[in-house]
């Protein structure tokens, strides 16, 4: 396992890290001894940096890294949680109560005294123009309730803006195979500014792990069953927006790019760490298989450039022309 500066926060973390989206929720069923063997199959190949939200689940992937935590005792594993959706998304509801409210939860939810990152949790874009919001965190951060924060959000529009306020630390943004805009510009002013940027949906919501088919089922409770239109939230957190039968065409042609020597997912996380302003990658993993493979694609050598190229390519002929603009 490599590791990476998390911008200017003081920490540095596995370049891969685990997202915990899938053992709290909106992913099928979940079984909490196997997501608790996950989380150890992680720390044991190297992963220190661990994504949650206190949403996910409500407050059921928290309790578990909380109770993760206490079994790892005497070893520097860094969290980042979020805030910002447990109530409508309506700017009334953004109020200094409530951000200590739903920060305080999560410091229980954890069992930390200080809660190591706190992002906003996919707000709306309103939000990233009203300096009131970041003046809470500030406060939070001068009582010891966290030590850090940032953003997480849908568009690139919205990174920018973030990044303009001295206080954010790290943004959080999708960034895959298929959701390419990130690299043309914020990339360059997130590393000016010293801004940390987490990768999220890296394998576009297991499109990139080669392994789903047209006649792949899901769970009533997936989002990858309910959400393909954004009936539920962004469109573009499930498949990375891109329509589930093209990503499908798109994954077979990208066999043919793509090395053999390793599985597509280890080969598509370590396509996202060619870019150094990537601070760290958060694929999730329900399984202690899943996460030690994930792991894993921190060993990968460099893609050659032929291969970034090629990867390149696909993007702007195939999927650029329904996701580049909206994102």
């Amino acid at each position: 396992m490599r590791y990476r500066q998390l911008g200017r926060t003081g920490f540095a973390v596995s370049e891969v890290g685990f997202g915990s989206w899938a053992i709290g929720s909106d992913w099928g069923s979940v079984d909490d001894p196997a997501s608790l063997r996950a989380l150890h199959a992680s720390a044991d190949a190297g992963v220190t940096f661990y994504d949650t939200a206190d949403v996910y689940g409500d407050g059921r992937s928290e309790r578990l890294i909380g109770r993760f935590l206490r079994e790892r005792s005497g070893e520097r594993l860094i969290v980042a949680t979020k805030i910002g959706r447990r109530a409508p998304v309506d700017m009334s509801q953004y109020t200094r109560a409530h951000f200590r409210e739903w920060a305080e939860r999560c410091r229980e939810n954890l069992g930390v005294p200080t809660l190591d990152l706190v992002q906003l949790h996919c707000l709306p874009t309103d939000s990233y123009y009203r300096p009131a919001l970041f003046e809470y965190l500030d406060e939070l951060s001068a009582d010891g309730v966290l030590a850090h924060y940032g953003v997480s959000v849908e568009r690139v529009e919205e990174g920018l803006k973030a990044i303009e306020y001295p206080g954010v630390a790290t943004v959080q943004i999708i960034y895959n195979i298929f959701r390419q805009r990130p690299a043309e510009l914020f990339f360059a002013q997130a590393r000016a500014r010293q801004v940390g940027v987490i990768a999220r949906v890296p394998l576009a919501s297991g499109l990139l792990t080669g392994k789903l088919r047209r006649d792949t089922a899901f769970d009533s409770s997936d989002h990858r069953s309910y959400n393909r239109h954004g009936e539920a939230f962004d469109v573009g957190e499930t498949f990375a927006g891109v329509d589930y039968e093209t990503g499908l065409a798109a994954v077979e042609r990208l066999r043919g790019v793509l090395p053999g020597s390793a599985p597509m997912s280890s080969w598509a996380l370590r396509w996202i760490l060619m870019a150094e302003a990537v601070s760290t990658v958060i694929p999730g993993a329900k399984t202690d298989e899943q996460a030690a493979a994930n792991a894993r694609a921190s060993d990968l050598a460099a893609l050659d450039p032929e291969v970034m190229e090629a990867v390149a390519g696909l993007y702007r002929a195939d999927i650029a022309p329904l996701v580049h603009q909206r994102w």
